[in-house]
C-alpha cells in the first residue's frame, strides 16, 4: 500500500489577491464570535500573504513586534489593528446589525 504524505495547510499560501484577502478577513470577522484574537490571526495570515517584512515596513513596526501582535496568541490594541490593516490596503466598514 503507497504511503500518503500531507503537508500542513497555509491560508496565506491561497490568499493571492486584495479581494480574496478581504473576503478571508469579511468571513473570519462573521466566525470569530468576538474573538479578537481569531482577527489578529486572520490580519497576520493575509500579513504573511503579501510579505511581513513590507507590511511592518508600511505599518511603522517591527517584524518581530508584527508576528507577534498577529500571533493570535493574545489580541494586539486596536492602534496596532488600525495601522495592519491600512498597511494591507484593506479598509474596516460598519453595517447595522439585525438580529
Amino acid at each position: 500500500m503507497k504511503k500518503t504524505t500531507t503537508t500542513r495547510y497555509d491560508v496565506a499560501e491561497h490568499l493571492r489577491t486584495p479581494e480574496e484577502m478581504a473576503a478571508y478577513l469579511e468571513a473570519c470577522f462573521e466566525e470569530s464570535d468576538g474573538d479578537a484574537s481569531l482577527i489578529a490571526k486572520a490580519l497576520g495570515d493575509i500579513a504573511r500573504a503579501k510579505g511581513m517584512t513590507q507590511v511592518a515596513r508600511d505599518a511603522g513596526l517591527s517584524r518581530e513586534s508584527l508576528y507577534k501582535a498577529l500571533s493570535g496568541e493574545r489580541s494586539p490594541g486596536f492602534d496596532t489593528i488600525l495601522k495592519v490593516v491600512n498597511a494591507l490596503g484593506l479598509k474596516l466598514h460598519a453595517e447595522a446589525f439585525h438580529g
